[in-house]
């Protein structure tokens, strides 16, 4: 029963994302014929309207998925929302492209302007009409947390803001044995195992497959490496080849060109807000415009990276301390560059230069490096890629973001790239400079921490 419930969750799923796709198809074709198809040089009959039409729901398909925007139930409304609507006007931009080159004269954009106004209003309506729809079919799961040694509080934190996916009954400590986990087990509709060791951690998973129940688990430094190995039969005994290298020497020259020319398209149309920021962090205090900073990228190397700069002019002058929650040291200038992550846009420079990558693992400051290495000794696993301005922890994770964290997401893009995935989490970027929560500041005590840290180095 709980396999078909699933089913149906996901028929549904499917069916939000159809009535979407061809309800935003359904006002394309509207303006198409109203205002477009006359105007191009040989104006379409019946199959070539709607090939077009095919064509358009196809590039709206592929833009959704690229945004994760069709995750009905899984992301909340806005993130949803934010996600369409991106989609949306990458979709109308790439088909307004396609009618000019159809055309013979002058081709207004404002039609696709009146598309975009009811698109919102179908995105809106479907996405708050599907998600409340899912909730009511199928409400958050009865749901068991398994911890072993440690305490699972700052994980529950992160559960509680989604009431509508886990409903937490019990917490169970590995140490009350199998037997007593496999009976409370299937009391429960969902199962989440938080930071438990492999062998016990195998046990409760087989308990899960043979009842039926929904498990989750946090995953391990060689869960993400097993991941991304490769499935080989040269004989019959299944094995996994690690090939640990990093990138094949094709898909570095097809990195690196895919960077050099995504950082000049970029830099080109940017440059007014280059020259809109320069001027507004000049006029403000008359300090320097660019911030360097040494950080880490492949293999260990240093380089000085680009920035704009963001707080008043030394404001490190005591000591190495994060940016911290309503930092004081952040100027007003330098709070709407953050806000929008529009202080990261000069390192198109470094980019370009190939000091980093557009895709690839966050260049940390040396101190953190230093400081998280001591901690967790494969956060140099990092390492075997170019810095990135974009990736899966700077995407999913937040500025604040536990070290072990952005570890196993670095190491999640690091074993699994290839050039599509590169593309995906550029466009990504867009969707989420518009999410505020990933622009939290470090707490009170991890600057405080990293502080203390760098001034023993700086004394030593």
């Amino acid at each position: 029963m709980k396999i078909k419930n699933e089913q149906y969750k996901r028929f549904l799923r499917f069916l939000l994302s159809l009535t979407l796709i061809l309800a935003q198809t359904l006002i394309f074709a509207n303006v198409w014929l109203t205002w477009y198809n006359d105007e191009i040089v040989v104006p379409f009959v019946e199959k070539g309207n709607w090939f077009f039409y095919f064509v358009y729901a196809v590039v709206l398909t592929l833009f959704l998925n690229s945004f994760d925007g069709l995750k009905y139930g899984i992301f909340r409304r806005t993130n949803l929302i934010t996600a369409q609507i991106l989609a949306t006007v990458s979709t109308l931009f790439v088909t307004y492209l396609q009618i000019v080159l159809l055309s013979a004269g002058y081709v207004s954009f404002v039609p696709l302007l009146y598309a975009l106004l009811w698109d919102i209003v179908v995105i809106i309506a479907i996405t708050f009409g599907g998600n409340w729809m899912l909730s009511k079919i199928f409400p958050s799961k009865k749901t068991l947390l398994i911890y072993d040694n440690y305490s699972p509080d700052v994980f529950l934190e992160k559960v509680s803001q989604r009431k509508d996916k886990f409903a937490i009954g019990e917490l169970l400590h590995i140490s009350v044995g199998i037997e007593k986990l496999e009976d409370t087990i299937r009391d429960y509709e969902c199962v989440i195992i938080y930071d438990v060791h492999s062998e016990q951690r195998n046990k409760i998973l087989k308990i899960c497959f043979e009842n039926d129940i929904r498990a989750y688990t946090t995953t391990k430094i060689s869960d993400i490496l097993v991941r991304g190995a490769e499935s080989l039969h040269i004989f019959d005994t299944p094995l996994l080849l690690y090939r640990n290298v990093g990138l094949t020497i094709e898909q570095r020259f097809a990195k690196r060109l895919l960077d050099i020319v995504v950082s000049l398209l970029l830099l080109v149309l940017t440059s007014p807000i280059f020259l809109i920021s320069a001027i507004a962090i000049k006029l403000y205090d008359g300090g320097p415009v660019f911030f360097r900073q040494e950080r880490g990228t492949i293999g260990g190397r240093v380089f000085r990276i680009h920035k704009f700069r963001s707080m008043f002019v030394d404001s490190e002058k005591d000591g190495v301390v994060p940016t911290g929650e309503n930092d004081p040291r952040v100027t007003p200038v330098g709070r709407i560059l953050r806000a929008t992550r529009m202080d990261e846009l000069p390192q198109l420079i470094d980019i370009l230069i190939g000091d980093m990558s557009l895709v690839g693992p966050r260049p940390e400051r040396i101190e953190h490096m230093r400081l998280y290495s001591e901690r967790i000794p494969e956060f140099a696993y990092r390492l075997k890629f170019r810095g990135g301005l974009t990736g899966l922890a700077q995407l999913y994770g937040k500025y604040n973001t536990a070290p072990y964290d952005k570890l196993q997401l670095d190491l999640m893009y690091i074993q699994n790239y290839s050039l599509l995935l590169d593309i995906k989490l550029i466009l990504m970027t867009v969707k989420v400079m518009f999410m505020k929560e990933s622009t939290e500041g470090f707490s009170k005590e991890e600057c405080r921490e990293i502080n203390e840290k760098s001034k023993e180095e700086k004394e030593s």
